[in-house]
């Protein structure tokens, strides 16, 4: 087996998993700070661009050096809107469930053999359905034999997300408990990927993103540019828009290195991301949809 250096490998398997799902995740996506006035509301849950229920698969290629398109792992987001429960008062609607999101993101291929870095991350998230916001993420995150469960409960009347972490291996120890505060409605790293979705993407648009992640509240920039050219993608040659995300620096999601992050994602109302590159210094990173199926019966398949 190839001996990766260790400085080199301790950083893939700190921080696969995060920046996989940031790739895909993040983008033009909440605006905490925007005053009411400005702040562009989601669309009603009936017209959401994913329901009533849809998943979505990405693979991501790594590439380093002379190691060029590497099967790294494969990504799967899946929404699902329940239908409004059937207890109501008289003269009230019915109440509406939360969305329910997940992802699954799991290490495979020659990557997994050449290196033995396996690593398996599983994320639900909760959303509020009209204003959509997350309500309470779970997750569970193998790093080979590392192991961490974790829930994160946001509690918009108090302005707070408290987040729980545990170590399954090692009950004796005590939970790991981070209290932060909240400036607005705020999504998980599974939820942004959806908000996205709704809202209107704009070329020259500059946002300021709000998500919470691990007990962390992140305030990200983010900016939209036009692209000339479709791109070809398992949907056929879509035109799109291209995202860039200020990831990484003090006060990111990824404080260690220097990278950059684009995505491109569908200029329709659907505005499904159909690819997203993250170059850091231990590679480049590149995660391209391989299918998308609807409740509606469409499927697009390579």
């Amino acid at each position: 087996m190839y001996a990766m250096p260790r400085s080199i490998l301790s950083k893939i398997t700190a921080t696969t998993t995060a920046t996989l799902l940031f790739a895909v995740v993040l983008s033009s996506v909440v605006l905490a700070t925007d005053t009411p006035k400005e702040r562009t509301q989601p669309r009603p849950a009936w017209a959401m661009p994913f329901g009533p229920s849809e998943e979505l698969v990405y693979e991501g290629e790594f590439t380093r050096a002379i190691l060029r398109g590497i099967n790294i792992a494969e990504l799967r987001f899946k929404a699902q809107r329940p239908t409004p429960s059937g207890v109501t008062v008289e003269g009230e609607t019915p109440a509406q469930a939360p969305l329910l999101l997940s992802t699954d993101v799991v290490s495979k291929g020659f990557f997994s053999k050449l290196f033995g870095v396996t690593f398996k991350f599983h994320a639900e998230s909760q959303v509020e359905p009209n204003d959509f916001y997350a309500m309470r993420t779970t997750k569970k995150d193998e790093q080979g034999q590392r192991v961490r469960t974790s829930e994160a409960v946001f509690d918009q009347e108090a302005k707070t997300v408290e987040y729980t972490e545990r170590d399954p291996n090692n009950t004796q120890l005590a939970p790991r408990v981070i209290t932060a505060a909240l400036s607005g409605p705020t999504q998980d790293i599974v939820s942004a990927l959806y908000f996205l979705r709704t809202q209107p993407l704009t070329p020259g648009q500059t946002f300021n993103i709000a998500i919470s992640d691990s007990g962390r509240v992140y305030q990200v920039p983010a900016t939209v540019f036009a692209e000339r050219k479709k791109m070809k993608s398992v949907l056929g040659k879509v035109e799109v828009v291209r995202v860039e995300v200020e990831l990484f620096g003090p006060g990111r999601p990824v404080e260690q290195g220097k990278g950059k992050m684009f995505i491109w994602v569908t200029s329709d109302e659907r505005h499904v991301p159909v690819k997203a590159r993250l170059s850091h210094d231990v590679g480049q990173l590149d995660i391209t949809l391989k299918s998308i199926q609807r409740e509606e019966a469409q499927v697009a398949q390579r």
